[in-house]
């Protein structure tokens, strides 16, 4: 089943882009806050903009925003969400303290059955403009999948590569997770709230955000390779909060493994030329 997205209305946000968010967000790294109006914003810093605030009688159980009605997202009937993964193709700089619009679409809405269930799947477009100019263009990819069963058997991950050429260790409190999630107004509960994401969505602890991850890597890409020009990933296995990963790259490739092994996330970056 399938949703007809040609028609489908858009929605567009403006932003300021205040320095001060993203400065803070360099902090809660553990970087040296150097952002300030007018500077260049490092890739992915637009997540901390662009907020959408509801009250609460229109967020879901797990404290997103509730999909159907308004929203650019249908009803599937479906209430496990998760970022599945991305593609960003970076045309401009996004500058700090310059007001900004964003126009996000819906480009795919479908559902259909995977090795575990029923899926929806969705894809968003976002278009990020500064003063006139595209500056970014996302393409943000969920899933959505049913309340896991007790009795069935866990998947297996894929296991990561061990050919690195490059590797920084790295770890994620709950504190980190919290601070993430106040800086990107991001309500998912599986992120601070141990008791919903253990028993209600069956996780092992707090799960560490996708484009949290998806953030290091981009900076480790930038460091090594310069200002990108694309970016995309891909989450495979769930990171908890009390476990360390290794941020890996060979070449073009990154990736997120865990401390057993199992890869996390995949992606692949394309410097500007």
């Amino acid at each position: 089943m399938s949703t007809d997205t040609a028609s489908a209305p858009a929605l567009l946000v403006t932003d300021m882009m205040d320095p001060a968010r993203a400065a803070a967000f360099q902090a809660a790294l553990g970087l040296t806050p150097q952002v300030a109006a007018g500077s260049r914003l490092p890739p992915f810093f637009h997540q901390l903009y662009f907020w959408t605030p509801l009250p609460p009688g229109e967020l879901g159980r797990d404290g997103h925003p509730k999909v159907g009605g308004a929203g650019l997202i249908p009803d599937m009937g479906l209430p496990r969400r998760m970022w599945a993964g991305g593609r960003l193709r970076f045309q401009a700089p996004l500058r700090a303290g310059i007001a900004a619009e964003k126009t996000s679409v819906l480009e795919k809405a479908e559902r259909k059955t995977g090795r575990t269930g029923p899926l929806g799947i969705v894809t968003l477009r976002h278009e990020i403009r500064q003063e006139g100019a595209l500056c970014l263009t996302e393409w943000h990819d969920l899933v959505y999948r049913e309340d896991p069963d007790p009795a069935a058997p866990k998947p297996v991950p894929p296991e990561a590569r061990t050919d690195e050429t490059e590797a920084r260790e790295v770890s994620f409190s709950s504190t980190l997770l919290f601070r993430y999630s106040a800086l990107t107004f991001n309500g998912h509960r599986i992120h601070y709230d141990l008791d919903y994401a253990r028993d209600v969505e069956g996780y092992e602890g707090l799960v560490v955000h996708g484009p949290l991850l998806a953030q290091h890597l981009m900076l480790l890409a930038e460091e090594l390779m310069g200002p990108l020009a694309e970016f995309s990933f891909r989450a495979s296995s769930p990171l908890m909060h009390s476990e360390s990963a290794v941020l890996c790259r060979n070449g073009p490739d990154l990736w997120v493994r865990g401390p057993d092994g199992r890869q996390c996330m995949s992606a692949t970056a394309a410097p500007k030329l």
